[in-house]
């Protein structure tokens, strides 16, 4: 983890300082940094960059605080749990192009309203998506991150003894949020601090959600990037690079940001919870208004999904038409026709970059049950380090590099580019139920002559066999997602589901994008389906381990 990163750093770092021979400079120069200073919309790009991090960021973790603090163990909870959990796979493309058809100005929501309660008769000339201030693309990046979230305080409540800690605060008359606040989110929080960091590191960089939901003119500072990296003039490659060691910094800047909001949240927390307030009248109000933003956030990705099913099959569709006056396959057609090689590449890259990450984090655990230590704090952090750096600060100067090795741009240097961002989501998948599994069945295959790896073939992996494919999922998921390692990584020249439907973003065409983005969602979705099904099958006579 560790080397990509720091590799990519130096490559990207050097061309900053005006180091770069490929285009005949061989001396440093100030002259990088002075071309990013004179660029009109630095300004608004570095606001956009930071306002919708931090924004998204603060606005996930508020509502998945809110919804475990009302609704934890309830009814209510496990549906929503239920429906937000699957969305965690939905690819984030995917997730803004849905976005995207339901709330612009002739998007489904004002085709549904409209002229019976607008009046309109033609779509509204209002900025909604692309707006100057970003934040249609903070809403996209919050209904997106927050299953995310959801997903790691669930396996942090896991580990907070957090029923006990309520039945306390109950007794002693504290109101269902207040007590949760005050009892479990500072041991929940303490577990998740890593998860959240890498929320708001990538909202901070994303690229494909800033070219669907983000504004054009200028963009967030890491699109800019992009499109300096893709200039025919190589010297623009050096205001890229001094424009990247910006995006580290600020990506740095806001982290300490966010880690003195900590303090500070913890100072005044402890202050709250030592005058005693019971905090009982507030659950009427905070309880529905949870419920809600989390109900929400589901149904604008399932509907933006529906959207995009209907328009990957919609006839003529003029406004203000709640439905289309027909339905056509030409899309799909089209697809068929010239989408075989962007699905074959992205199922090798994503079978492959997956397979060896799997492998790397098993070998990882298992070395960790044999010593019987388990990875400390810094291994975490070093886990996690390539979704803490921004891509767009190591990425253009691994490419270099890679380029320079004579790893020229293919499909081999991408799956390499993926391993890195795959390997730490698989390690988060499987880390919780390889520790959990129980060690006596260890002991007793030892006591019948069983070898360690002999007990790791033949007992651990086929009992751990539905965690192990779920992991897996969740890597190949990760992978078919990837758009800025493939664009910059593979020069241009690798076709995947995402390049392709982002590439798309900046046509018309919306039935091309829904057809491609449903290809993208439907890539993530089998192998979550094959996790499922595969372990219910081969352990039919197993009622043991259906669980």
């Amino acid at each position: 983890m560790l080397g990509p990163v720091a590799a990519g750093l130096a490559g990207t770092l050097l061309p900053a300082l005006g180091v770069y021979p490929a285009a005949g400079r061989t001396g440093g120069s100030v002259q990088p940094l002075r071309a990013l200073l004179d660029w009109p919309g630095l300004a608004a790009a570095v606001r956009l960059s930071v306002t919708t991090g931090l924004v998204s960021t603060m606005a996930a973790l508020g509502i998945v605080t809110l919804f475990l603090a009302g609704w934890s163990g309830t009814r209510a909870f496990r549906v929503l749990e239920l429906l937000l959990s699957p969305l965690l796979s939905v690819p984030h493309a995917a997730t803004a192009f849905g976005l995207a058809f339901l709330i612009a100005p002739s998007g489904w929501i004002v085709r549904l309203l409209s002229p019976w309660a607008t009046g309109w008769e033609r779509p509204p000339d209002v900025i909604v998506t692309q707006d100057p201030w970003g934040l249609s693309m903070a809403a996209g990046l919050t209904v997106k991150e927050m299953p995310f979230l959801l997903l790691m305080a669930l396996a942090a409540l896991g580990q907070s003894d957090w029923r006990r800690r309520m039945r306390v605060a109950t007794a002693l008359g504290y109101g269902r949020v207040a007590g949760w606040l005050k009892a479990v989110f500072p041991a929940v929080y303490a577990q998740i601090r890593l998860p959240v960091y890498v929320v708001l590191a990538y909202s901070m960089s994303v690229v494909d959600v800033a070219l669907i939901l983000g504004p054009s003119t200028p963009p967030t500072l890491s699109v800019q990037i992009v499109r300096w990296m893709g200039d025919p003039d190589l010297a623009m490659r050096l205001t890229a690079a001094a424009a990247a060691m910006l995006q580290l910094a600020l990506v740095a800047g806001a982290l300490a940001l966010w880690r003195l909001g900590e303090v500070a949240v913890a100072r005044i927390g402890l202050r709250w919870i030592a005058r005693g307030g019971r905090g009982a009248g507030a659950d009427p109000v905070l309880r529905p208004l949870a419920l809600g933003a989390a109900g929400l956030s589901a149904a604008s990705v399932l509907l933006g999904l529906f959207t995009l099913a209907i328009w990957s099959v919609a006839g003529f569709w003029g406004f203000p038409d709640a439905l289309p006056e027909g339905l056509s396959g030409r899309s799909w057609m089209r697809f068929a026709r010239d989408g075989g090689g962007a699905i074959a590449q992205t199922a090798i890259i994503a079978a492959v970059a997956t397979g060896v990450a799997l492998a790397l984090v098993i070998g990882c655990l298992e070395a960790e049950h044999r010593r019987r230590r388990p990875l400390s704090q810094k291994g975490l952090w070093l886990i996690y380090l390539p979704l803490l750096v921004p891509q767009t600060a190591f990425l253009p100067g691994l490419q270099t590099l890679l380029l320079t090795a004579g790893l020229s741009s293919g499909i081999g240097p991408v799956i390499l580019a993926h391993i890195v961002f795959v390997l730490p989501y698989v390690f988060l998948s499987l880390g919780d139920p390889w520790r959990a599994w129980e060690p006596r069945y260890a002991t007793v295959a030892a006591a019948l002559g069983t070898t360690p790896t002999g007990t790791l073939w033949r007992v651990r992996l086929p009992m751990l066999l539905r965690p192990v494919l779920i992991a897996a999922a969740v890597g190949a998921s990760v992978s078919v997602g990837q758009y800025l390692p493939t664009l910059i990584v593979g020069g241009g020249r690798v076709e995947t589901l995402t390049t392709e439907a982002v590439a798309l973003a900046s046509g018309g065409d919306r039935r091309a994008i829904g057809t491609w983005g449903l290809a993208q969602t439907a890539a993530v979705i089998l192998p979550f389906a094959l996790a499922l099904i595969l372990p219910a099958l081969i352990f039919r006579n197993r009622r043991g381990l259906h669980g």
